[in-house]
């Protein structure tokens, strides 16, 4: 997920994005919260969450589609 042109520049951030969780654990929709800094690496984040799947959040029994705040950090190490 690091961009190998970011990991060599060494840029390092933190991206935060609103994520709407859907009932079957489906993104719904990304919305950036906070900017790393790098679009590069805003841009390597939103693809990766694009992909996942999240345990959906219940109330009760019942799986309900919630928003919830993914933090995705880049820390570069030799």
């Amino acid at each position: 997920m690091y961009p190998a042109q970011s990991r060599r520049l060494r840029e390092e951030g933190r991206v935060l994005f609103d994520v709407y969780i859907l009932p079957n654990g489906s993104v719904g929709e990304i919305r950036l919260k906070r900017s790393s800094g790098y679009p590069r690496l805003d841009e390597a984040a939103l693809e990766a969450v694009r992909r996942w799947r999240y345990v959906p959040a219940k109330r009760g029994d019942e799986p309900i589609p919630y928003w919830y705040v993914q933090p995705i950090d880049f820390e570069y190490s030799s």
